[in-house]
């Protein structure tokens, strides 16, 4: 995936990536852990009655230029433009979220990238339960400790995987999905269904995650949470907090 405007310089230094990236799993990882640490996970565009762009120039101008963050086709996005651009083969992945109540379509975009005839899923864009780094394909029904977190990538079929996450002593699914190559392009309908249809958690309220080496800020609607390996803190902010939390918290403008 390329952008006209995409400058790989220019998105290290967004993410505060050091040295010299190569194509190499080290690379891979580093520059997942760096992005999810910098850009966060959000959805003001939607909350403001705005679909987000999917163009590649509009998410690098949007994430790298204005600083700000977004939902999983625009993260995964950005991350796609550097790994094009420092030789990583990747493919979009299409994914059905597993977190609802209801079985769900495959709105949800991740990214299977391959290094040296290994492939790990990437995600940086499933908010508060997303991985924190790269998991190979081939660890399978086995414990994935990732910082304070454990997950488990298992098969429910020939072809499908399913990505889950250990909460509260039991197996939460997230999302299932398969090897089937996608474009980008091909996510706008459910892109436009995720900011635009009334029962989308996005449209709902408003979701901002950043993850942090120590833990994961949260902010969802009126209430604001830390969670760490130490615990949870939590509190209910109001609508001048919100604007303050933004840009103390998450690095944010609201009226970018």
């Amino acid at each position: 995936m390329k952008a006209a405007n995409f400058h790989l310089p220019s998105y290290l230094a967004r993410i505060g990536f050091e040295g010299e990236p190569s194509p190499d799993f080290d690379t891979l990882k580093r520059l997942m852990r760096r992005q999810l640490f910098s850009v966060p996970f959000e959805n003001l565009d939607v909350q403001a009655g705005r679909v987000p762009s999917l163009a590649p120039e509009a998410i690098c101008a949007k994430i790298v230029e204005r600083r700000r963050g977004g939902y999983c086709y625009e993260v995964n996005g950005i991350f796609a433009m550097a790994l094009e651009a420092v030789g990583i083969p990747y493919q979009f992945v299409a994914a059905r979220p597993m977190t609802y109540a209801i079985r769900r379509p495959k709105t949800h975009v991740a990214i299977i990238a391959s290094v040296d005839g290994t492939e790990w899923l990437c995600d940086l864009g499933f908010g508060s339960y997303g991985i924190r780094e790269p998991v190979n394909l081939r660890w399978l029904d086995r414990e994935i400790g990732q910082d304070y977190d454990t997950f488990r990538l298992t098969t429910v079929s020939d072809r499908d995987y399913l990505l889950q996450s250990l909460v509260d002593g039991a197996w939460k699914n997230l999302y299932e999905f398969n090897r089937c190559p996608q474009e980008l392009l091909d996510f706008e309908p459910a892109n436009w269904l995720n900011a635009t249809h009334p029962d989308s958690i996005f449209v709902q309220g408003l979701i901002v995650v950043l993850q942090h080496e120590s833990g994961k800020a949260m902010l969802s609607g009126d209430r604001f949470r830390y969670v760490s390996k130490g615990g949870v803190e939590e509190m209910i902010v109001s609508a001048e907090e919100v604007l303050e939390l933004l840009k103390r918290k998450f690095m944010l403008d609201g009226n970018r």
